[in-house]
């Protein structure tokens, strides 16, 4: 039967229409009045029901989260809270939901609750709010890189590499768990298994992505990453996607250039089109810290902070210069940093870097030519040799929400960090004839998705802006 969507009908028709919708109901009041939505738009729409019009055995069907399909005449609203209603002619129930066994009932569910029953938490406000502004900033990121020449590579999830040499990975391997082949030295055989070697699932698309990027000159990867790093925090992910785009002939600065404004791009595109799910996420935030101690609380509304970044130039700071302002910093004088800042060479936490957005430049941070030792063999080293072409660029409230560089194309001084770090030469053999055959200068970056939303939704819980979260101990759904 033809229907329209919730949105369509409370945004384009005219009062007095036969409107049929279908939908979830949220909350039936009265025996009267019905609240359905059906995902289209944050607002339901409410449906009137003649009650003496209908059996009470249908009635009786249409409890918090049946489906419904409702037909009637669109009115305007003698009611507060909506413009339009609808007067209900006819009811047809697609499934019932048991009223006592269905858990999203119109009451106020704890994150914790929600996540336990990740499969029906997107029926409430909170979590449709935050997959629409995802879906549309996933929209946004293809939009960016399509209008800018760049061609989409699915590069693969399964690998033999480990391009961020941290080898936190989850293994693929067909062995048998309990009694897999030995080799005569006591170790698993691995050349008996469906590869013929160990390998992992992907922790990055990165090295892939620049083969295509040395033939077609600028690609991106947006897939699926993993990561078997036992971390029980609201910032971290066991199974995230990653938008990593590469560039051929693009230098570091080049490569600040497109990340900043990839950036401004795809939160102008949520600010103009998803307006009406961030001033909810915007109310739900400001609700939120009023719980909070005043230190805890973010420094600017999310409307406001997202308008900060995509209307703010972004400040480019060295490494060396930033180790010299924390050092001199208050908090550091005072101690008051977890982490203090005593030398160069030190690893910057999340602290160190809301301070230099949120107190000392306020405005977007990037970082450039970090210490060597502190960044991945991949990225070219500096004339000092002791620096590498890298950047992190650092957002108010979330600190580090993009990571990338120069990558290093001399094929001798490649080598030279890949036997440094005692990675096999062997494994990246393909990865080092880039630098043998038309080597030339590259650059690209990394940006983990679920952060860029996390930072969109003003949502505190890295967990609650995936559809479902895979951390430790925990692979439901």
């Amino acid at each position: 039967m033809q229907h329209s969507s919730i949105k369509a009908v409370l945004t384009n028709t005219p009062p007095l229409t036969e409107v049929t919708v279908n939908g979830w109901v949220r909350s039936f009041r009265s025996n009267r009045f019905i609240a359905l939505n059906d995902g289209s738009t944050l607002n339901n729409i409410q449906c009137v029901v003649d009650f003496e019009n209908f059996e009470e055995a249908l009635l009786k069907q249409v409890t918090v989260g049946s489906a419904l399909r409702i037909t009637g005449t669109l009115i305007e609203s003698q009611g507060r809270g909506q413009k339009f209603e609808v007067q209900v002619t006819d009811i047809f129930v697609h499934g019932s939901a048991d009223p006592d066994t269905y858990p999203i009932q119109p009451k106020k569910h704890s994150m914790e609750f929600l996540r336990e029953n990740a499969h029906l938490r997107i029926r409430t406000n909170t979590f449709s709010a935050i997959m629409r502004v995802r879906s549309a900033l996933s929209f946004a990121v293809h939009q960016y890189f399509r209008e800018n020449g760049f061609n989409y590579v699915h590069t693969p999830i399964i690998t033999g590499s480990d391009a961020e040499g941290a080898g936190e990975m989850f293994r693929v391997s067909t062995l048998d768990a309990i009694a897999p082949p030995k080799t005569e030295t006591g170790d698993i055989d691995y050349k008996q298994d469906f590869f013929g070697k160990e390998t992992n699932l992907t922790v990055s698309g990165q090295l892939e992505a620049e083969t295509y990027a040395m033939a077609l000159g600028k690609v991106y990867t947006f897939g699926p990453t993993f990561r078997a790093e036992n971390s029980n925090t609201s910032r971290h992910l066991a199974e995230f996607w990653m938008i990593e785009p590469e560039m051929a002939f693009y230098n570091l600065d080049d490569n600040m250039d497109l990340a900043e404004d990839f950036i401004k791009s795809v939160i102008g595109y949520i600010l103009e089109h998803c307006q009406e799910d961030l001033e909810f996420l915007d109310k739900r935030l400001l609700d939120e810290e009023k719980n909070k101690p005043q230190a805890e609380r973010s420094p600017m509304a999310l409307i406001e902070k997202l308008k900060f970044v995509s209307e703010n130039n972004f400040k480019r700071v060295s490494y060396t210069e930033a180790i010299d302002i924390l050092r001199n910093s208050k908090p550091n004088k005072k101690k008051k940093f977890q982490f203090p800042i005593d030398e160069w060479g030190a690893d910057l936490q999340s602290e160190h870097e809301r301070y230099l957005v949120e107190k000392h430049f306020k405005c977007p941070v990037i970082l450039f030519d970090y210490p060597a030792n502190i960044k991945a063999f991949y990225m070219r080293l500096n004339e000092d040799g002791k620096t590498v072409r890298a950047m992190d660029i650092l957002f108010p409230g979330i600190g580090e929400i993009v990571g990338g560089s120069q990558r290093e194309e001399r094929l001798d001084v490649l080598k030279e960090k890949i036997k440094a770090l005692d990675i096999d030469e062997k494994e990246l053999w393909w990865y080092l004839d880039l630098r043998k055959f038309g080597t030339a200068v590259h650059s690209g970056f990394g940006l983990g998705f679920e952060r860029l939303v996390l930072f969109a939704t003003g949502m505190g819980n890295i967990r609650d802006v995936i559809p479902f979260p895979r951390t430790p101990q925990n692979a439901e759904f």
